[in-house]
């Protein structure tokens, strides 16, 4: 069996690995997307924060994806339109909220951002991407649950996540202005 047979056997194997695979090479596009709409190029693209992206979302999106994409496949089984409903509603109020809180502390703490400073973040962003995450990731969620076979669902969600990713890395980095600019009472509300 040659290296290629055993990478796809692989994959087919652990699902895990393809979303991993996925989210090492979507997240960090997705920043040099979010990237080129700053005004940045090749040649003064910011690579770290590329790798931060692409270390966050294979290294912990990935995993807590699948797992609870595996979760909610053990509680409520099955492709219907029912089953769809009720994991896209507990996704919603669930997951959802956890992934951005997680996704604002991590990158900042990625950053080398001190505790606080990265508190502040969720607590000034955590609404409005919410708002927005919203609106448009039930739609996504019943398409997923209700058409996509389980061991795709990952990799599935990760395409989703481009252009979701690009605007929270947009949000990132409206913040990383904002915390620049911004009074240092502000971000000693938790210390």
């Amino acid at each position: 069996m040659g290296a290629y047979s055993k990478f796809i056997n692989a994959f087919k194997k652990y699902p895990l690995l393809r979303g991993m695979a996925s989210y090492s090479i979507i997240w960090p596009g997705s920043s040099l997307i979010q990237q080129t709409f700053e005004g940045k190029s090749i040649d003064n693209y910011d690579w770290w924060r590329c790798a931060r992206y692409g270390l966050y979302g294979s290294c912990y999106v990935a995993p807590t994806l699948y797992s609870w994409l595996t979760i909610a496949n053990i509680m409520w089984p099955g492709s219907s339109i029912r089953a769809g409903i009720i994991k896209t509603f507990v996704e919603t109020i669930t997951y959802t909220p956890f992934a951005m809180c997680s996704f604002y502390f991590g990158m900042s703490l990625l950053e080398s951002k001190p505790f606080n400073e990265a508190i502040a973040e969720v607590e000034a962003k955590f609404l409005p991407t919410y708002k927005v995450g919203a609106s448009v990731w039930p739609a996504i969620a019943m398409i997923n649950f209700c058409l996509i076979p389980p061991r795709n669902r990952v990799p599935f969600i990760s395409l989703c996540s481009l252009v979701w990713t690009c605007f929270l890395a947009y949000m990132k980095h409206l913040e990383k202005e904002k915390v620049a600019a911004t009074p240092m009472k502000l971000l000693k509300v938790n210390l």
